[in-house]
């Protein structure tokens, strides 16, 4: 696939700036202007911080499929589960900020997950590059539950605090959050069971081992919804969603604030990450943003139609941090 046009222009102005910087005698001790400037030059490492098998783990895959086409290096996705989404970001923030180390980010890896835990990160540390997707929640039960809607499920969970338990990817992820606030705010408790990710939950749930699910709504939620095994009862969303017009949002359940379970993915890189890469990585993004094999492979109904860069992200992590900072810090 051809590289745009934007693409194209910024390296050919990199490879100027490199000549100049070679006949003036280079730039400051340290520089990574000449390595920035020929980049990519060697295999990229794309992280992701939960398991196989789910919607990061599918997301960054076929975006990195692109991303391989495009910059003309191998990329390899590497999943690095644990710690709702820690062990993936140290292991980035660690990294030398040249590009060759990557990684999928949400607003739970990188802002609750260090509010609500010591990590030795915040969102400061990484270099922000551009959103890949956005993903709501769903409340799911099992297809031989009790609980027919979420009416039933929230009647019992006020009957008998803390009873019912809830799979949710991480203890201080988003979902894990909005079911802490589901108890601190209206007064209903479900006990919170953290994962490692949509795979891990959908195993539970399936086993019997959780009463619920609150779980990225991805196309393997959906399928499993669609074969009848998932029941879904609400959808963190404002507005119901086109592809589940039946489920009611949870605003309609009696719970106007709790609209913040979803998770946009995002693509980071460590802080100090070279604006000369920046721009190279930004503009190879968009252009799988507009990859149809992507499209069809992370869901129509998950891309945004226009393509959403680094500010972008940053300003959805800078946005939740606002949200719940108040609830979470110190």
């Amino acid at each position: 696939m051809p590289r745009p046009a934007r693409t194209l222009a910024a390296l050919a102005a990199l490879g100027l700036l490199t000549a100049c910087a070679e006949q003036g005698g280079g730039g400051t001790a340290g520089s990574t202007d000449g390595d920035a400037a020929a980049y990519p030059t060697e295999e990229i490492r794309l992280l992701v911080p939960y398991g196989a098998g789910g919607p990061t783990d599918l997301t960054a895959r076929a975006y990195g499929a692109s991303l391989e086409e495009e910059l003309g290096q191998t990329v390899v996705v590497e999943n690095l589960p644990g710690g709702s989404g820690a062990t993936a970001t140290q292991e980035l923030i660690a990294a030398e900020p040249d590009g060759y180390t990557l990684s999928l980010v949400t607003a739970g890896t990188l802002v609750l997950t260090p509010l609500a835990n010591e990590v030795g990160y915040t969102k400061d540390d990484v270099t922000a590059i551009g959103i890949m997707a956005e993903v709501p929640s769903v409340l799911a039960v099992g297809a031989d539950s009790p609980y027919q809607s979420a009416e039933d499920f929230f009647a019992a969970a006020r009957a008998e605090p803390g009873r019912l338990t809830v799979a949710v990817p991480g203890a201080s992820t988003p979902q894990g959050i909005e079911l802490q606030r589901l108890r601190e705010e209206y007064g209903v408790e479900v006990t919170a069971v953290p994962f490692n990710g949509n795979a891990e939950m959908t195993t539970a749930l399936l086993g019997g081992n959780v009463d619920a699910v609150l779980i990225n709504a991805s196309s393997d939620v959906t399928a499993n919804i669609d074969a009848g095994e998932f029941r879904p009862l609400a959808v963190s969303s404002e507005e119901r969603l086109s592809w589940l017009p039946d489920a009611p949002t949870l605003v309609e359940s009696g719970f106007p604030e709790l609209t913040l379970s979803g998770s946009t993915f995002g693509l980071a890189g460590p802080a100090g990450l070279p604006e000369e890469v920046v721009t190279v990585l930004e503009d190879a993004l968009r252009t799988a943003h507009d990859d149809p094999a992507v499209v069809e492979q992370v869901g129509e109904e998950y891309i945004d139609e226009e393509f959403r860069g680094a500010e972008d992200l940053q300003q959805v992590l800078d946005g939740t941090q606002e949200v719940y900072e108040p609830l979470l810090g110190s």
